[in-house]
């Protein structure tokens, strides 16, 4: 664990008041970045997901805890308290807090926190400087933004499902809650361009980012190619709309990924597979061609790798520079050389864990100077309230 080095947000006080995933990841990686997140929680409840399991974290006398490995995967790199804010002594609590804070992160919906004086046009004269990061998932104006949103509804909605799954199949959402995790990333650089202009003018703002525009947003080449033609796209199972061959074949053993970028990386896999001749047919020279004549072309590719291994394949298309690669089940990813080697498997010190750590998938970047830091665990319901209230307001009393 990172633990001794300077990190970029050092000094940055962020009140996430968020749960479930999008607000709560966006607020960790400001917290891995060196912010001092503090969440805050309802009272017996706490986040919504502390109960998404199972499975759950295990306790040192070997019981269930309350803490999901949902919980686990958004929330640590912060403290907890616990507060009310639906009485009077728990805004008045929260005010303390905001007058302390740069940045607060909401995903109420629209106008839910007016009822308690916590919404952004009832704060910004009082806390000019602050940054308040409101997630929803239709955003703060038009017709659907009173709807509450949720990353499956906002997947099917936002174009990404229509683009997923076999051609003759249902849509298909992604296997873990990717409109979540994007908004939380887009709303991070959002709230550090936020920072960086209210450090320049001394002017706070507010954020209004939802779950549907950001998911529309990478819809990417999909989404402009229908832009560019007007042509509603197929779903290709594992192809890929605009380069073939570039999609999962079957193997004589198992299955793997052909992902062959441009004309040369396709001779050269020609060559290596023994069907050098498709290289120099006209319906296939050149990738434009290989769309055209996608389903011909991949039938032929097909039949060429049935003949020997995975392991063959991938040993001989690697040497000669050609984009390959295996199906990972999640136990072949975690003992992968290469993910072991860039430590994407995080044990944390936890004191209420049975093993007294938990595991967590580490931070992805990369900095020389002031890289993620991993100071806490993700913390128990109400776990730091006379810390936080000692540290951000000066041995307050607790509500």
């Amino acid at each position: 664990m990172s633990t001794d080095r300077a990190t970029t947000l050092a000094g940055v006080k962020v009140l996430d008041l968020s749960r479930i995933l999008a607000g709560p990841s966006s607020a960790q990686l400001l917290g891995d970045l060196g912010a001092d997140v503090v969440k805050v929680e309802k009272p017996s409840e706490g986040d919504d997901t502390r109960k998404w399991g199972p499975p759950y974290v295990l306790g040192r006398s070997g019981e269930e805890t309350e803490e999901s490995a949902y919980y686990l995967s958004a929330n640590r790199n912060k403290r907890s308290i616990a507060v009310d804010i639906t009485s009077a002594s728990g805004q008045e609590l929260v005010h303390s807090l905001i007058a302390k804070a740069d940045v607060l992160i909401e995903n109420y919906k629209v106008g839910g926190l007016s009822r308690y004086g916590l919404a952004y046009e009832q704060l910004r004269t009082r806390y000019p400087r602050l940054v308040y990061c409101s997630v929803t998932g239709f955003g703060q104006t038009g017709p659907y933004a009173s709807r509450p949103g949720y990353d499956f509804l906002i997947q099917g909605m936002g174009g990404i499902m229509s683009l997923t799954g076999e051609p003759q199949g249902e849509p298909m959402k992604v296997g873990v809650g990717i409109a979540d995790i994007m908004t939380g990333m887009y709303a991070a650089v959002g709230i550090l361009a936020a920072l960086r202009h209210r450090d320049r003018t001394g002017e706070g703002q507010h954020i209004d980012i939802s779950l549907l525009d950001t998911q529309i947003s990478w819809l990417a080449n999909a989404g402009t190619n229908y832009l560019t033609d007007g042509a509603l796209p197929i779903r290709l199972g594992n192809g890929h709309p605009n380069i073939v061959p570039y999609q999962v074949f079957p193997t004589e053993d198992a299955p793997m990924i052909l992902a062959v970028g441009n004309d040369s990386q396709f001779r050269r896999f020609c060559e290596v597979a023994g069907v050098a001749h498709l290289s120099s047919d006209e319906r296939y020279a050149t990738n434009p061609m290989r769309v055209r004549h996608r389903m011909d072309l991949c039938a032929l590719v097909e039949s060429a790798l049935q003949k020997k291994t995975r392991a063959h394949w991938l040993r001989e298309l690697d040497a000669a520079g050609v984009p390959c690669g295996p199906v990972n089940n999640l136990e072949d990813v975690f003992s992968d050389p290469h993910v072991k080697a860039r430590g994407a498997e995080l044990h944390m010190p936890c004191e209420w864990a049975a093993e007294g750590e938990v595991r967590l998938l580490a931070n992805p970047l990369r900095m020389s100077a002031t890289p993620p830091s991993y100071q806490r665990p993700p913390p128990r319901l109400n776990e730091h309230e006379a810390e936080v209230l000692t540290d951000w307001l000066g041995n307050r009393a607790t509500n």
